[in-house]
């Protein structure tokens, strides 16, 4: 009786796989319904499912957490700190007290304690805020009577130049300019803190610059500010506290625009807020101590990454799961652009183009 196995075997040619025609398949990112750019329907594979990133929203970023608004508000409360600790023993006129002595440098040691602290205030990192703080505490004394002398000497020379000049009166605004340069130094107190504590020279360089601009406008509201409040504790604590503010936000306005490759966070508890990538190496992590710290996930490692720069490459490496434009990734050289997804943040990465 024949069985199966006395059938015929079934022979391919190399002429019949010739003839066989396979429709092309387009290969690209998915579109809506799940369409390929080309227009193919593309159903994916259960590998390429399991190693999406999951879908994050970005969100709309909070003035809180913008560099001029918290600086700002940084200078302001810390100036008029300064100012409430002096003013009470502080004497108009004839006489000086202690208060007279230490009304300026104790608002620039207070504004500098503010500038040093803000940022990590609102990345909520409060181990970094209080390390930060005692840091700046004795900078900020420190130059605050050295660069009260000196823009006293400033001051005096300004106005010794506007009276060759004729001005007669404080009503001049010659004056109020000779005010404005000599209190413009205050603002390099200001800079230099802020680069000190964050540990980078740039910083400093773009602070001490945001910092004389500020300090510098600070300086010449000063005068006009003491004319129409005629109340004298007052207008000095108006004066100050708008000096402070003007302070903090020009050195955050100078630092946002100079800056050439950031982290700008698009998702998550952070949305708005921007990192600057001024180190060589920038570590990542729920760690307080990470220079980017990501709070309030589980998921996400005391160090979980980190961000290496070495000439113009930038290159971020992780430890853990962490995605860039969607894919999974151990080590990738970062584009202008690309989207970082770490827990429930992220992230895209900004460079400046230069010409």
């Amino acid at each position: 009786m024949p069985t199966d196995n006395d059938k015929a075997p079934l022979k391919i040619t190399a002429d019949d796989l010739a003839r066989v025609i396979v429709p092309d398949v387009a290969v690209g990112p998915v579109g809506p319904a799940g369409t390929t750019a080309t227009g193919a329907r593309s159903y994916g594979t259960i590998s390429e499912a399991a190693d999406m990133a999951p879908a994050v929203a970005e969100q709309k970023g909070s003035i809180f957490l913008q560099g001029w608004f918290y600086l700002g508000a940084a200078g302001l409360l810390g100036a008029l700190l300064g100012w409430g600790l002096c003013e009470r023993s502080f004497v108009d006129g004839v006489g000086h007290t202690w208060a007279n002595f230490w009304m300026l440098p104790a608002i620039i040691t207070f504004m500098c304690i503010g500038y040093g602290v803000s940022e990590s205030a609102v990345e909520r990192s409060g181990r970094k805020a209080i390390l930060r703080g005692l840091l700046a505490l004795p900078l900020g004394v420190v130059l605050g009577f050295v660069f009260d002398l000196v823009a006293n000497l400033i001051y005096n020379i300004a106005l010794s130049v506007c009276a060759e000049a004729g001005v007669q009166s404080f009503r001049n605004p010659a004056v109020w300019i000779a005010r404005g340069i000599g209190w413009a130094v205050f603002g390099l107190a200001g800079g230099t803190v802020y680069g000190i504590v964050g540990q980078s020279m740039k910083k400093a360089k773009y602070g001490i610059i945001g910092g004389l601009i500020g300090a510098g406008i600070g300086g010449m509201i000063f005068d006009p500010i003491i004319m129409a409040v005629h109340r004298a504790s007052l207008s000095r604590a108006v004066g100050f506290a708008l000096f402070g503010a003007a302070t903090g936000a020009a050195m955050g306005w100078v630092e946002s625009a100079l800056k050439d490759r950031w982290l700008y966070v698009t998702s998550g508890p952070l949305a708005g807020k921007q990192f600057i990538l001024y180190k060589s190496l920038t570590t990542i992590g729920s760690e307080q101590k990470s220079d980017i710290y990501l709070f309030k996930d589980p998921s996400i490692l005391g160090q979980h990454a980190a961000i290496a720069i070495s000439g113009s490459r930038v290159q971020i490496k992780a430890l853990g799961t962490s995605y860039v434009m969607g894919s999974p990734i151990t080590t990738r050289v970062l584009q202008d652009g690309d989207l970082v997804q770490i827990g429930r943040y992220a992230f895209r990465y900004k460079e400046r183009h230069r010409s």
